[in-house]
């Protein structure tokens, strides 16, 4: 399956994620729905605080010029609350998942989807 099969059936396609795209670790973009672009200092910063949080905790989580509050982030999951909606990003051994929701998807319904893809993707080496 191709990474931007992983981003149209997997996350965008079930309906309760709005946008969604795939990085490698080094913040190449390796897939992403249209429209949805995320500069590269963000995905930099978004990388970087897979490791130490202390700058996304501070001034926010930036994702596609939006800026989200940061509720949880650890060495594998990062999440981000901005209104109704909020951000999911998952990191895998190669990759990093970003992914978008709105209204009427709760929070547990983005992150149950997309750490469910890098469960996945961890199993198979990715």
């Amino acid at each position: 399956m191709s990474w931007q099969a992983y981003v149209d059936n997997n996350l965008v396609g079930t309906q309760k994620i709005q946008k969604a795209a795939i990085f490698g670790l080094d913040g190449t973009q390796w897939a992403a729905s249209a429209g949805f672009s995320v500069a590269p200092q963000e995905i930099t910063a978004l990388v970087a605080a897979f490791t130490d949080a202390s700058g996304i905790r501070a001034s926010g989580l930036h994702i596609s010029g939006v800026k989200y509050f940061t509720l949880r982030a650890d060495d594998r999951s990062i999440y981000g609350k901005q209104g109704a909606g909020g951000a999911v990003c998952v990191k895998t051994k190669q990759a990093v998942l970003v992914a978008v929701y709105g209204e009427p998807t709760q929070p547990g319904e983005a992150t149950k989807i997309v750490e469910a893809l890098a469960d996945y993707l961890i199993s198979v080496n990715y």
